[in-house]
C-alpha cells in the first residue's frame, strides 16, 4: 500500500503529533469525504505499508522526529513557489525559512527522495511571467543540488475556490502564455540540472521538453524501496493525472495554510470547526467517532511484487 499524506491537508505542517501517533499505535481512522459516517480503519504495519508519500509546503516540525519513521520508505512533495502572503497566508518567509527547511530535509533523507513543486502557477498583474522567471530561478538557483526534480502545473479553477480567487485580477492564460512560459522555465531547470514535468495537465508541452509527470510516481517508489511493486493508475482521480493508486488519509477543510486557490478548503468557518476539533490522540485527524458513525477495516496489503529485490539505482 502506498499512504498518501496528503493531498487534502498539510499534515507534515499543521499535524504531525498525530501522524506520528498513528505510526507508532499501528493505525489511523479516515472519514469518506462522500458519507461522513463511513470511517475506515487503515493498518499502518510496515509490511503493509510500501511506501509514504507525503505534501506539505513546510515539514519543519516533524524533522526532528524523522527517526521514528525508520522502519519506513518516503518521499515528499515539497511545494516552493514565489508568491507572497496574499496568496499564501500562512506560508513562512521563502528565503529566509523555507528553502533552509528544504535543503535541511534534502541533507536528512536524500535529494532523490524532495520533490520540488512550483505550482500551481497563476499569471495575474502581479505575478507576471516575468515575475514567475524571476523566481523560478531564485528558487531553482537554491535547490540546486538538494533536489532532482522540479514539478509544474497551471492553475485550475474550480467551483470551490472561485470566490477566493475573484479578488485577484487574473488575465486570460491561454496555451500560448503556458507554452512560452513552460519553456522559459525548462531552459532555467536544465540550466540548474533539474528534470522538469507537469502535474495533472491537459496541454501537452513536449514541445518544451515537458512530460507528464506522476505524483505518486511508480518509478521513484520502486527505486527508493528497492524493489518492484504491482498497481496500476489511480482511477480515483482526474484522467490527466498520472500517479498510481494510494491509499488518502487527510480530510477536506482541515489545512490551514491560507492558499487562495486550494481546492481543499472551500469554507473557511469549517476549517476553523474542525481545527478545533483536533486531538493529537484521536484516531481520526480531527474529531471523534460517534454513534452514528460505523468503522469498517479497509482490505490493504503490500504490493511489492513477489518481493523481488532490485538494485536502488537500477
Amino acid at each position: 500500500m502506498i499512504l498518501s499524506v496528503s493531498r487534502r491537508t498539510d499534515i507534515p505542517n499543521y499535524y504531525s503529533d498525530w501522524f506520528y501517533n498513528r505510526i507508532k499505535e499501528g493505525f489511523l481512522y479516515v472519514r469518506n469525504p462522500m458519507n461522513a459516517h463511513q470511517i475506515s480503519k487503515i493498518d499502518l504495519s510496515p509490511e503493509i505499508v510500501d511506501c509514504i508519500v507525503f505534501w506539505t509546503k513546510n515539514p519543519a516540525s516533524m524533522m526532528d522526529r524523522l527517526d521514528e519513521l525508520e522502519q519506513y520508505k518516503y518521499y515528499f512533495q515539497f511545494t516552493v513557489t514565489g508568491y507572497g502572503k496574499d496568496i499564501e497566508k500562512n506560508i513562512p518567509d521563502k528565503r529566509t525559512k523555507i528553502i533552509k527547511t528544504f535543503q535541511g530535509l534534502s541533507e536528512k533523507i536524500g535529494k532523490e527522495k524532495v520533490i520540488w513543486r512550483y505550482d500551481p502557477i497563476l499569471v495575474s498583474d502581479k505575478y507576471t511571467y516575468e515575475y514567475h522567471v524571476k523566481a523560478f530561478t531564485q528558487i531553482a538557483k537554491e535547490l540546486s543540488g538538494y533536489t532532482e526534480k522540479v514539478v509544474i502545473s497551471f492553475l485550475d479553477i474550480y467551483e470551490k475556490t472561485k470566490r477566493n480567487m475573484n479578488e485577484i485580477q487574473m488575465p486570460l492564460m491561454d496555451d500560448t502564455v503556458m507554452i512560452k512560459l513552460a519553456t522559459a522555465l525548462t531552459e532555467i531547470a536544465n540550466r540548474y540540472n533539474l528534470i522538469i514535468e507537469t502535474c495533472a495537465e491537459g496541454i501537452d508541452l513536449s514541445q518544451c521538453n515537458i512530460a507528464h509527470g506522476h505524483c505518486i510516481d511508480k518509478e521513484l517508489i520502486e527505486r527508493i524501496i528497492g524493489c518492484p511493486i504491482d498497481i496500476g493508475k489511480d482511477k480515483n482521480q482526474r484522467q490527466e493525472c498520472g500517479c498510481v493508486e494510494s491509499t488518502e488519509v487527510g480530510a477536506y477543510n482541515t489545512c490551514l495554510n491560507g492558499c487562495k486557490y486550494c481546492y481543499a478548503n472551500f469554507n473557511n468557518q469549517k476549517v476553523t470547526e474542525n481545527r478545533s476539533l483536533y486531538d493529537p490522540l484521536s484516531p481520526l485527524l480531527c474529531g471523534t467517532v460517534s454513534e452514528q458513525d460505523k468503522v469498517t477495516e479497509r482490505k490493504v496489503k503490500s504490493i511489492k511484487a513477489n518481493h523481488q529485490q532490485m538494485s536502488f539505482l537500477e
